[in-house]
């Protein structure tokens, strides 16, 4: 008879064995609102496995490689085969009369977010994991000062508050879950029962970053993602995110920036950011870096402040500029004022790497 302490699974949990071929052929993807958020355990942001108890057969650290996971068949290191992700060995029970491991047993990984912030929902990827992938996952979120190590996280003084309950996934499948919590985090300890492979961790959220840290700083980049900037809206996604303009450093390929499709209508392409805070812009970087034949033409910039009589007024910061291709272009507004929210237009459309907004809060 069943019991309360019955492991969950779900009746199509299972993928089956690859086949050949395209390896993503039967993956089962997802829509989730709040994919739209910034994944706040980016690696390029930061985010890090820090530890974890278990790490045979895939190391910890896959978890939050950007892009998907890969997979190689029949391609064997000494541990077997080799997986895009975080795999850990088979657990057993306690005794030949008892084989299977507890109802409790699992493994587990710490993670710190590469900005803290608000938790909004998380995609659990078990991607290529298809007889190997855990019953169940479980996360919870702390929010700790400073740069704690393992021993700090795992001490019984920490505080863990419950972001997903201990909950069925599919293997080879995304695995999204919405969170609803309002808490600011700055770690994660994400659980798997009993043992098996997870291949990436997305974490969708609102950053939050500290804010004591960013006064001391005075001036610094108030788009950034890091500073708790981000992408609202933008015309077109077509070739790749506009997330990727306020991402830290330079960008590294010409997929690594913002680029549209090619302008047919007569219109112009634009893209809608909030701020850090309510700041004054006094110097703009538009980085137009690896988009050679295909940069934006002419940029403007334009500012919003939520909290004027008039929130609604668009007021010009930069005006219509000619862009170089694979340049840096430095900009000084003729007069910082207060802002809230930007919108970068360019002309007719075409590929931005990065954006950055200099300035400091008022």
């Amino acid at each position: 008879m069943a019991t309360d302490d019955t492991p969950r699974t779900l009746p199509d949990a299972s993928a089956l064995p690859y086949a050949g071929g395209n390896p993503y052929a039967d993956y089962r993807s997802g829509e989730f609102a709040f994919t739209a958020l910034t994944d706040l355990a980016d690696r390029r942001l930061g985010g890090a496995v820090i530890a974890a108890d278990d790490e045979l057969f895939a190391e910890r650290e896959n978890l939050l490689l950007p892009g998907p996971a890969e997979f190689r068949p029949h391609t064997f290191g000494n541990k077997g085969q080799i997986m895009d992700g975080w795999e850990t060995r088979r657990r057993r029970g306690a005794g030949p009369d008892r084989p299977h491991p507890a109802a409790g047993d699992h493994d587990w990984a710490l993670i710190r977010l590469g900005v803290p912030g608000v938790v909004h929902g998380v995609v659990v990827d078990t991607a290529h994991f298809r007889g190997n992938h855990p019953q169940q996952i479980g996360l919870e979120g702390a929010e700790l000062p400073g740069t704690p190590g393992p021993e700090e996280l795992l001490a019984g003084s920490t505080v863990w508050h419950p972001l997903v309950p201990r909950s069925p996934v599919r293997g080879h499948a995304a695995n999204g879950f919405a969170v609803d919590s309002g808490r600011r985090f700055t770690h994660l300890r994400l659980s798997q029962y009993p043992d098996g492979g997870i291949a990436r961790l997305r974490v969708h959220g609102e950053a939050r970053p500290d804010a004591a840290w960013l006064a001391a700083l005075g001036t610094f980049d108030l788009a950034a993602l890091e500073n708790g900037g981000a992408v609202e809206d933008a015309s077109d996604r077509f070739f790749s995110s506009p997330a990727n303009l306020v991402l830290p450093g330079k960008s590294r390929a010409m997929g690594d920036g913002w680029e549209n499709r090619r302008r047919r209508d007569g219109g112009h392409d634009w893209v809608r950011l909030r701020l850090a805070g309510r700041g004054a812009i006094r110097a703009v970087e538009i980085d137009t870096g690896y988009y050679v034949g295909n940069a934006a033409g002419w940029a403007a910039l334009y500012g919003r402040d939520a909290q004027a009589a008039d929130p609604g007024e668009w007021f010009e910061l930069v005006p219509r500029t000619k862009l170089q291709p694979d340049a840096v272009h430095r900009l000084v507004p003729a007069a910082p004022r207060p802002a809230t929210h930007v919108r970068l237009d360019v002309f007719p459309d075409g590929g931005i790497a990065r954006l950055r907004l200099h300035g400091s809060l008022v």
